[in-house]
């Protein structure tokens, strides 16, 4: 599996390109099929970041990610 820098992962938050991903405990999932993803932003929460440490304050519990696809890992 790829892996990828914050940096790159930063890239794809569905404004500077069409991917919209999201990182959670060292995995990068693909949410672009999303509709709660549309334009990068899911509530508060902005894709091409990190989420682990924002999970907490979520209604919904880590298996949310079993829905996408993991497509790296991010490299710290």
């Amino acid at each position: 599996m790829k892996s990828y820098t914050p940096s790159q992962l930063a890239l794809r938050n569905g404004q500077d390109r069409p991917e919209i991903w999201v990182a959670y405990q060292g995995r990068i999932y693909d949410v672009t099929s999303s509709r709660l993803w549309k334009k990068g932003m899911h509530y508060e929460h902005w894709a091409g970041q990190d989420l682990t440490n924002e999970l907490s304050d979520a209604p919904h519990t880590e298996k949310v990610f079993e829905k996408f696809e993991q497509i790296g890992n991010l490299i710290q």
